[in-house]
């Protein structure tokens, strides 16, 4: 028997990427349609249930979850509590274990909260003797993750921390059979709605820790386990990230699992996958800036969707066109290409899919930043350091007179830039544009442009 489908998307909350008659922009999204906030996650044990609990259990959370690496994803509701063979009584952790938990490290620092996207690598099913291993795991999926365009050309643009959690016992409950229970911080377990590689989390649990972090845009938490599995949750948190991928420790293809959910989060793409079931779509023009009922002809015509991209080769083959199915439909909707990352695990984005997954990275994040704060006058001879895409290009001005000899320089002083040492106050701009040929759109374009202003006394 096939499960019941989601037969819609939920629109999420935070900047979004919109197609309009232009292409892609960045606009306010609408409240979600009955939110599954994370604070829908699993009952309290600690205590008998009552009504509360009640209806709790009745309530479910939308996610993806992925059949096999290179597979086609599916979607299915998930309970927001968790099993009650999950909820049994957990020992105390002790004062050593207590200190550990919830730790916060810095994993890749390249800037400030406010300059840079932050990701939030949780580990579950690691104990107070495992975190380092939960370290080392975090850093190996990052590198994974990071190592997909168009994170790699724009590592810069991250930070990423990791949220110790202490488990009392080591592993994934529903690993390597289904009737293992394991004893875990965020209750990480295998066969989620009965489904073997859906690797389900309390969403609750997983907000407490994330919320330990200074920010988070982006949260991943990752299961001690060898086994294939994850999911995507599509939720929206109070903390402020949009969404939840979950994604084994060890296994060498789970990090396609993360990269395709932030294809969601931050790309605010559709799914290109089908069901046969699903029939001919008839509804409205999707919102997803990879779906769109429109033939090539058609997008070129009325500029619209990824026209400007059409008969152009992508990254994960072929050329860029309309290819019918998408969004669920295989009829009435058209994709891009005939087979990214948004389709099938282990593809690249497609070209359409690049542009809108950088101007998600650049509704969290700064094309120019800085750790010069300013807020405070710099003395002629004080360090000013800034850091930009190597897409960019970069220019450096004095009272608004652009100093050629500096362009490209990251790191100057107010003096070498010939700030005269006269007793008045003057100015040091720096600005950056991004000229990466990944971006056609010009309403993004102009997202892509940013300038830092210092004042500068003698």
């Amino acid at each position: 028997m096939r499960r019941r489908i989601r037969s819609r998307i939920r629109s999420r909350i935070s900047l979004r990427t919109a197609a309009v008659a232009g292409g892609i922009a960045l606009a306010a999204a609408a409240a979600m349609s009955a939110p599954a906030t994370a604070s829908q996650g699993a009952a309290d044990s600690s205590r008998s249930p009552g009504p509360a609990d009640a209806a709790s259990s009745q309530r479910a959370l939308d996610v993806e979850y992925f059949t096999g690496p290179g597979g086609h994803p599916r979607h299915t509701e998930v309970p927001a509590a968790t099993p009650e063979r999950l909820n049994r009584a957990a020992r105390s952790l002790s004062a050593k274990e207590t200190a550990a938990d919830g730790k916060v490290a810095s994993l890749v620092d390249n800037g400030t909260t406010a300059d840079k996207l932050d990701v939030v690598f949780i580990g579950d099913g690691y104990t107070a003797g495992q975190q380092a291993d939960f370290q080392a795991d975090a850093r190996s999926k990052w590198d994974q993750m990071s190592a997909v365009e168009p994170y790699a050309s724009y590592k810069g643009l991250f930070n990423v921390w990791t949220v110790d959690a202490v488990s009392n016992q080591s592993g994934v409950s529903g690993d390597p059979s289904k009737d293992v229970v394991k004893d875990t911080a965020l209750g990480s377990y295998f066969w989620c709605d009965d489904i073997e590689r859906l690797l389900c989390v309390d969403t609750a649990k997983v907000e407490s820790y994330a919320a330990k972090a200074p920010a988070a845009d982006l949260v991943v938490v990752l299961s001690n386990s060898t086994k294939y599995g994850g999911a995507g949750y599509t939720l929206t948190s109070p903390v402020g990230y949009d969404g939840i991928a979950t994604a084994s420790s060890d296994h060498a293809d789970s990090d396609q699992i993360a990269v395709h959910e932030t294809g969601h989060s931050l790309g605010k793409l559709a799914d290109e996958y089908f069901y046969p079931e699903y029939g001919t779509y008839t509804g409205a023009e999707p919102d997803e800036g990879n779906a769109t009922k429109l033939g090539a002809d058609q997008m070129t015509a009325q500029q619209k969707k990824w026209y400007r991209w059409i008969g152009q080769t992508s990254p994960d083959g072929g050329t860029v066109g309309a290819y019918e199915g998408g969004r669920y439909y295989p009829k009435g909707i058209n994709r891009p290409t005939d087979n990214s990352i948004m389709r099938t695990l282990g593809r690249e984005f497609s070209l359409p899919g690049r542009e809108a997954m950088i101007a998600g990275f650049n509704s969290h994040a700064s094309v120019l930043s800085s750790r010069t704060a300013t807020t405070t006058a710099l003395k002629r001879s004080a360090g000013i350091k800034v850091s930009v895409p190597k897409s960019a290009s970069l220019k450096w001005y004095v009272d608004g007179a652009e100093v050629t000899a500096a362009n490209g320089k990251t790191s100057v002083t107010p003096a070498t830039l010939g700030v005269p040492g006269d007793g008045a106050a003057h100015t040091v701009t720096a600005k950056a544009t991004d000229g990466t040929s990944a971006v056609k759109d010009p309403a993004l374009r102009k997202l892509l442009t940013d300038s830092r202003t210092w004042k500068v006394t003698n």
